[in-house]
């Protein structure tokens, strides 16, 4: 693909970070894979290890093996803890990764969990993913709002240094974490609802109250998301530019929620088989299909092209998401 060397320049400096990964958290994942996000140009990759509809045990299991193959490839890959190690990974040629985990099910109950998971390379965690648990509200459930556990689970996370973070999760519970919270919320990867009326997107009030927080509302590049059936780099772009009007662009990032494309066809079977946390008015039959890591140098160009300035592009494709780290990260 030919990209402008506007484009290139911004990719040669710039972090470029992608606030999740999208393939299965299974042991047997082939992480080999991994080198798509290497061939596109992505410096950063936060990596999914667990979400609420598995066993809190698979997640560790999961994280045991993720953490053993990465630390077996270090010719290409590093597990980071800081900005200034994913400085050091880019400078190499290498891919930085930290994990997420959608959902507090993976906590078992028990806070102490949130540091054994930080210990272990864990730097966000959502609160719910769909469906209600102990911690708050999901999207897909009725609400019953941030609980005392979740409160106390945000105060952990404030404590360690971790992204607290609402992508999946209820209105009511979202707008109650990111007033609780003292540090910055994040949107690891959530669209518009304005643009795409999808039950899992976000309000603009959402929106607006993630940045009065300080923290970030990063796109997903699921075409049941971003609206139309699309997954082209001009979606993505309408996307980006609505958060950036509406949130301004110290607030905006990418979360591309990428899975492997030999993963689809499993990962449309799992939502078809439990309903409860993809209900089938929501997601009706029909393959889910992915924004790839390697349109992010074409996405680079569409905003350039449609006007919008070189430090914003650069905001978005990874400074937002670098600066808040540095501020958050312990």
């Amino acid at each position: 693909m030919s990209v402008s060397t506007a484009a290139k320049a911004i990719f040669d400096t710039e972090i470029i970070w992608d606030a999740h990964s999208g393939f299965m958290p299974d042991p047997a994942a082939d992480l080999n894979n991994l080198q798509i996000w290497r061939d596109a140009g992505i410096d950063y990759l936060s990596i999914d290890v667990g979400f609420d509809l598995l066993p809190w045990e698979q997640t560790v299991r999961t994280l045991a093996n993720f953490r053993h193959w990465i630390l077996a490839n270090p010719e290409h890959y590093t597990l980071v803890s800081s900005v200034a190690e994913i400085r050091k990974a880019k400078l190499e040629g290498k891919l930085a990764i930290t994990f997420d985990i959608e959902g507090m099910n993976a906590l078992d109950g028990r806070i102490e969990m949130v540091e054994f998971y930080h210990h272990l390379g864990v730097r966000q965690i959502l609160f719910a993913y769909n469906r209600n648990n102990l911690a708050g509200g999901g999207c897909h459930d009725v609400e019953t709002g941030l609980t005392a556990f979740g409160r106390q689970v945000i105060d952990e996370m404030n404590r360690l240094g971790m992204f607290v973070d609402v992508t999946h999760t209820g209105y009511r519970t979202s707008m109650e974490v990111m007033e609780y919270s003292n540090r910055p919320v994040i949107f690891s990867h959530s669209n518009a609802k304005a643009l795409c009326g999808h039950g899992r997107n976000i309000t603009d009030e959402q929106i607006k109250a993630c940045a009065r927080t300080g923290g970030i509302v990063a796109i997903v590049g699921l075409n049941r998301f971003l609206g139309e059936g699309r997954t082209d780099s001009d979606r993505l772009a309408d996307h980006i530019e609505y958060l950036v009007d509406l949130a301004g662009p110290n607030h905006v990032g990418i979360g591309l929620d990428y899975a492997f494309p030999v993963d689809v066809k499993g990962i449309d079977r799992i939502i078809s088989d439990n309903p409860q946390f993809w209900p089938k008015s929501e997601y009706p039959e029909g393959a889910t299909t992915y924004a790839a890591p390697g349109q992010m140098r074409e996405l680079t160009d569409v905003l350039l092209r449609r006007g919008q300035s070189e430090q914003t592009v650069r905001d978005v494709l990874g400074g937002n998401f670098v600066r808040l780290a540095a501020e958050i990260w312990k």
